[in-house]
């Protein structure tokens, strides 16, 4: 098995953790906490929405459980930025710098996740696991990352699965064409239950490391330890070989049952539309484990967090693919339009004709959810949908400019594609390399950076109206 060594750590710092990061928020103003009592059925979700945009939400006590529940640890990219402890002009170059550079993480013997210990396991009276959307089958577990091993090398893969709960210690889970899957596949073409864990409550660096478009057999928690700065402490689960965050609130232990598959969702997804109901694989859970009062935490499946955790390592690594073979790549955007997994922008400075149309065959290859993607100059703000449109309505010709694949592998969640097989398109909305002094020119007002608008307005618009309209 290709698992590091136990150590034990030698330094005193206080590991990076979800409570570190809640106090953090508190104390900065960007915490709000429901009345006690919250209806884990429909209600705690249409808060934690109606918040999305403004601040993490703890709920204590939902619907009398013990229990309390976190929801929007993620509400814009900045936060995003703010969680990892970096300007937000830095979050993408912070995240690829940690899959270039993944730091090992260690395993421990003490492990604050395990303080205590359920062997008789009923999850929804063990856990506050909430319902969200309206026509979701029933409550989801949509936060929790899923720990797999390699059946042949023991190296683990990380990554997050929708997970409905169907029994008292049973899961339907979607596995998409991914890492888990393919592990899960190993093990059951030789008859055997691929052993998991599900953790949930982990510092928001773990969560996005999860979402990183890894290779094959890397280990992301080890991209995890290079965001936090320093390796994640690890500790072996219970019941069986996966080695989970010793400073999680809670895990769930258990295995990808073999030959069997039962009906699952529809679910509230991403696109904004329901996943539909169908027959997947299932997860037995043996053991749940967790720290003294825990806190559970939650994803509103399609609502902001779930768009910005999906966007943001997505990025990264995209931005990373492209910039290998096209160094005049600048930036890139999953757009919230494209659902932030489907369309993306990507900012050039362009040397050459035709070098967009290999960015946009690049950037399909990069990720089967890509969709469609807009190539644009640096004088165009990817982060600004309009000017993304202005430059294709200024800069763009169907005839010339448009690349169209048909068949491709896209996303099964995107209700127009046919089981997943899409078509991509791609726009080249740059301008030429070689223009005249005035074409393609943006226009521009003198002086407009240096306007101080306090000191050219009148205070008292109503009275200088009125003093210029008297007879």
């Amino acid at each position: 098995m290709n698992s590091p060594a136990p150590a034990l750590r030698s330094d005193n710092a206080a590991p990076p953790d979800l409570r570190q990061w809640l106090r953090q928020l508190a104390a900065t103003g960007r915490l709000a906490v429901a009345r006690s009592g919250v209806s884990l059925i429909d209600q705690l979700a249409a808060i934690s929405k109606k918040l999305e945009n403004d601040s993490t939400v703890v709920f204590p006590s939902p619907d009398g459980h013990a229990i309390a529940v976190v929801a929007n640890l993620f509400i814009d990219r900045r936060s995003v930025a703010d969680a990892l402890g970096v300007p937000i002009g830095q979050l993408l170059s912070r995240l690829q710098g940690a899959v270039r550079s993944p730091l090992p993480w260690v395993e421990v013997t003490d492990a604050p996740v395990q303080q205590q210990v359920h062997r008789e396991v009923d999850l929804l009276k063990l856990l506050p696991i909430p319902k969200h959307n309206e026509h979701d089958s029933g409550p989801y577990i949509t936060a929790a990352l899923l720990i797999a091993r390699n059946p042949k090398t023991g190296i683990q893969n990380v990554s997050i699965h929708r997970c409905q709960i169907s029994g008292p210690n049973r899961i339907g889970v979607l596995l998409l064409p991914r890492h888990t899957r393919h592990y899960f596949s190993m093990a059951e073409r030789e008859g055997t239950p691929l052993e998991i864990a599900l953790v949930i409550g982990v510092h928001p660096a773990c969560i996005l490391a999860s979402q990183a478009i890894a290779a094959l057999d890397q280990d992301e928690m080890h991209i995890a330890g290079a965001l936090l700065g320093r390796p994640v402490d690890m500790v072996k689960c219970l019941s069986n070989e996966v080695r989970v965050p010793a400073h999680a609130e809670i895990v769930l232990e258990g295995r990808i049952l073999p030959k069997v598959r039962e009906p699952e969702g529809p679910f509230g997804e991403f696109p904004q539309y329901y996943g539909d109901r169908a027959d997947r694989e299932v997860i037995q859970i043996d053991v749940v484990t967790h720290r003294h009062n825990p806190i559970f935490h939650t994803i509103v499946g399609g609502g902001m967090e779930h768009l910005i955790l999906g966007a943001v390592p997505r990025e990264a690594t995209l931005l990373e693919h492209l910039q290998r073979s096209f160094p005049s790549v600048r930036d890139v955007r999953l757009t919230r339009g494209g659902t932030c997994r489907y369309h993306l922008a990507v900012q050039t400075e362009k040397v050459s004709e035709g070098e967009p149309k290999n960015i946009i065959m690049g950037a399909f290859a990069g990720h089967y959810d890509v969709k469609q993607v807009v190539v644009v100059d640096t004088d165009v703000d990817i982060d600004d949908p309009n000017e993304i449109e202005w430059a294709v309505a200024t800069r763009f010709q169907a005839d010339r400019d448009l690349v169209v694949v048909a068949g491709a592998q896209g996303s099964k969640l995107d209700p127009s594609s046919d089981d997943g097989i899409s078509a991509k398109m791609g726009l080249d909305a740059t301008k030429p390399v070689v223009t005249g002094p005035l074409e393609f020119k943006r226009i521009h007002v003198k002086g407009i950076e240096s306007v101080d608008l306090a000191a050219a307005l009148q205070p008292d618009p109503q009275a200088a109206l009125l003093r210029i309209v008297a007879d």
